[in-house]
Order: C-alpha cells, then sequence, then structure tokens
C-alpha cells in the first residue's frame, strides 16, 4: 500500500469489504478515477472523428486502441451507438470454493460479476446475471436501470459455491432462453469437459452474440507449488481423494495444465470468442479493462 493507501484493486483488499455494492463501486470509481487524472492537454491526434477525453464523457466512448497507441484517452465523435444486452453467467459450483491464499474463485467471480454489472449500468447498457452448478440457480435478466444493480446482486450475496458443474450442457440451456443478441461473459473455472463448454460457447456465437470468458483459476492450479505428500480431494466428489508428491508430478501437471489453456484459448479464438485467462490474484482493474477493450 503506497503512502498508507488501500490498493481497492487487489481481491485481498476487497474480500475484506462484505458489502458486494460497495466493492463493485470502489473498483468501478477507481478505475474511472484513474481515467479522469491520467487526461494530458494539448496533445494532437491523427483521427479527424476523435477528440480528447474530458470528464463528464461517458466511458464507453473511449477508444481504446487509440489508448494503446498514443497512451492518451480519445472519445470517438461520430459513433453509431445501440444500447448493450449483457448476460453475466457465473459459475458457482463446488470447484469455484477453492482458495490457496484467502480469495476464492467464487468470491472473485462475484467481485467481478458485480464490478462488471455496475459498469455495465452506469454505460446506461443493460446488465443481467445467471448463476449456475449443474443446473441454473438464478435467471435475472437484462435492464437498463439504474436501481437494478441491487437485483442483480441479489442472487450473488445469497448462495455459496455448491453442487457439481456442467457448463456445457448450461450454456446451451441459457442459449435457449437468450431471445435478442447482446454479449455473454461467462466467468467459470472451466472443469469440465472442453469439448462441452465451447459446443455451448459455440452456440451462441452461432446466434449472434458476442462471447467472452474469463477462465478464473487460483495460482496454484496453475503452478502446484506445494510441498511433501498431499491429499488431493475433488471438491464436488467427495470421494474422490488421491494423496501425491507434487515436487514428482508437478512438471507433467504443468504441461498438462498449459496445453489446456493454450488450446481453450486457440478453440475460443478459433470461434471469435474473447478468451481472458485470469488468477484470484488478479488486480481488478485489469479484468474490467479487458471488457472495455472489447466494448472499445
Amino acid at each position: 500500500m503506497a503512502n498508507g493507501k488501500k490498493n481497492y484493486f487487489d481481491p485481498k483488499v476487497l474480500a475484506g469489504i462484505s458489502n458486494l455494492y460497495l466493492r463493485a463501486r470502489l473498483v468501478v470509481e477507481g478505475l474511472m478515477s484513474g481515467i479522469h487524472s491520467s487526461r494530458a492537454k494539448g496533445f494532437s491526434v491523427e483521427f479527424e472523428e476523435h477528440r480528447e477525453y474530458s470528464p463528464g464523457d461517458e466511458i464507453r466512448r473511449i477508444d481504446w486502441k487509440a489508448l494503446g497507441k498514443f497512451d492518451r484517452y480519445y472519445i470517438k465523435e461520430y459513433e453509431d451507438e445501440t444500447n448493450l444486452r449483457a448476460y453475466l453467467v457465473l459459475d458457482a459450483s463446488a470447484s469455484m470454493d477453492y482458495a490457496s491464499d484467502g480469495v476464492t474463485k467464487f468470491d472473485y467471480g462475484c467481485t467481478l460479476v458485480a464490478s462488471l454489472a455496475y459498469l455495465i449500468l452506469k454505460q446506461q447498457d443493460a446488465a443481467g446475471v445467471v448463476t449456475f452448478s449443474n443446473r441454473v440457480e438464478a435467471f435475472v435478466p437484462p435492464k437498463a436501470k439504474r436501481d437494478y444493480l441491487a437485483q442483480i446482486l441479489h442472487p450473488l450475496e445469497n448462495r455459496g459455491p455448491a453442487g457439481e458443474t456442467n457448463v456445457g450442457k448450461i450454456l446451451e440451456e441459457i442459449a435457449g432462453q437468450v431471445r435478442r443478441r447482446g454479449l455473454i461473459i461467462l466467468v467459470s473455472d472451466l472443469l469440465d469437459e472442453p469439448e462441452a463448454i465451447l459446443k455451448g460457447l459455440r452456440l451462441f456465437r452461432f446466434k449472434g452474440n458476442d462471447v467472452i470468458v474469463f477462465h478464473l483459476l487460483d495460482p496454484a492450479e496453475l503452478e502446484l507449488p506445494f510441498d511433501g505428500n498431499i491429499l488431493f480431494e475433488d471438491l464436488e466428489e467427495a470421494n474422490l481423494r488421491v494423496v501425491a508428491d507434487p515436487k514428482a508430478i508437478r512438471k507433467t501437471y504443468r504441461e498438462v495444465v498449459g496445453e489446456f489453456v493454450t488450446e481453450m484459448r486457440k478453440q475460443c479464438h478459433d470461434s471469435a470468442i474473447d478468451y481472458q485467462l485470469i488468477t484470484t490474484s488478479t488486480p481488478l482493474d485489469q479484468a474490467l479493462a479487458s471488457y472495455l477493450s472489447w466494448r472499445g
């Protein structure tokens, strides 16, 4: 913490705040404050249809590609914009309850979904939420109402992770309920059959939806950093247990996980699906920046 100030993008700091609305507000307003403070005057751009960002402009109008090129914030002046309908789909199965360092995947996912909903509604777009395990647990349809956030947060605050998962089946089920094209944002550890998951994601694309996948893992699930004989237990199947020495299997484990991530990223890319690998240690502003880059 620099100068004694808390970093409200830090998942551990956010986890200490019980109120989910407050978490989301701190993340989004912190992000917007960062945008405002980075303004610089007197910089010439080569685009005739752009102007420099000013406080009060809608952040959805920022040209994020121009940011990457010029390290300045610019607004697209003449853009034919349509309202967005976003479905925030959160995995609430038991595997999301894992945490190696205090922040579970489910808790991180709730904060990310809440922050995205806060941001989307602030942009005057429509947001809704779906939570699932091996069945749809909650379905709150997208609406563009300023006071709608409380309804979106309710299923996140009133249910913990539990049950087995069936990501592919759930995605197909949700696709059958989505009548109008929009944006599907999936937040999940994707610990299920890859082909079934990809089939469900491609169904959304076939129906004309845009899709963003936040593949959320704990850092330990990527690295297997443990030492000594460890009892590994499946969080979704209590009877599935095995004792192993991580040092003996670490190299092979990392290769298998790496191949899984690489293949998932490739298959999503080939299907025009935005894939983002994040961990429970990823600052929340980085995760939101992925969405904002897509929105731009």
